[in-house]
């Protein structure tokens, strides 16, 4: 049982990271955040059966080899760049019950699944994507509740208003609880997807927008993280954060401007056939 407070909220929770115990097996409060990320994405998605002519059985058909490929991924993208840990002792790779998935891992397999079942099943990727991408949000911000259980993804010392208490290495310390800002950005971010999944004008939009700024809000909240990837004396996610969003700032744009430059062909074609 740890404790975790929020003085200046004046809040104080007990929490054990296990949350149901039956003998000598245990299953974490973190693993069923993350089981239920994928349940309630699922559920989701079949409420929206037929968008962009995407039937759910396909979606559930992709979800069936996505979790576990997302989850690996997540996994050995985390611990690679970890290995002075985990070399040592490889067999904590199979432990998950402590956290350890970056998000960024889990997206990257996720991509090259996505891609691989829409060439085997003639279907558009950037319709796939942009049919599920809200969904994932949804998922990250429901998944960060692992965080808080673990005490894990926190941010450096603060005296802010919403700072919270925590003891590291016996030591009582307040710091930013940046897994709370993320999961707020990503439960807004849901919202807004879903709106424009509706109101899409371009394909792969959604998608875009999404790493957009999820890609901005990380670059970020990554600046405050006290426990980044890190590669010598780099933050892992800021730098991909950035290049994800400096590269689909470019790409959307271009799409925007040709979809721009289509509507006025299309416009002009229209007044010409309406003349003769």
């Amino acid at each position: 049982m740890q404790t975790i407070t929020f003085p200046g909220l004046n809040l104080e929770f007990h929490i054990s990271k296990v949350a149901i115990q039956i003998e000598k097996i245990s299953i974490h409060w973190y693993a069923i955040f993350i089981v239920s990320a994928f349940v309630i994405a699922l559920y989701f998605c079949k409420r929206r059966n037929g968008l962009y002519n995407i039937k759910f059985e396909n979606i559930l058909d992709l979800f069936l080899i996505l979790i576990p490929v997302s989850i690996i991924c997540a996994r050995l993208y985390y611990c690679l760049f970890r290995l002075d840990v985990y070399i040592k002792n490889p067999i904590r790779i199979l432990n998950l019950t402590t956290g350890g998935l970056a998000i960024y891992g889990g997206i990257i397999g996720g991509v090259i699944t996505c891609y691989i079942y829409c060439k085997k099943k003639k279907i558009d990727m950037l319709d796939l994507l942009d049919y599920i991408v809200p969904y994932l949000s949804l998922g990250q911000a429901i998944g960060r509740l692992g965080n808080f259980v673990n005490v894990e993804a926190y941010g450096i010392e603060t005296n802010l208003p919403w700072r919270m208490g925590i003891i590291e290495n016996n030591q009582y310390i307040e710091v930013h609880p940046t897994f709370i800002y993320e999961a707020i950005v990503t439960l807004i971010l849901f919202f807004f997807l879903i709106k424009l999944q509706n109101n899409r004008k371009i394909k792969g939009e959604v998608t875009y927008t999404y790493l957009i700024v999820y890609s901005l809000s990380r670059t970020i909240i990554e600046s405050l993280r006290s426990d980044s990837l890190m590669l010598y004396k780099f933050k892992i996610s800021q730098i991909l954060s950035i290049a994800i969003f400096v590269t689909f700032c470019i790409i959307l744009w271009f799409k925007k401007i040709k979809y721009k430059k289509t509507k006025i062909h299309d416009k002009k074609c229209k007044k010409i056939t309406y003349e003769m």
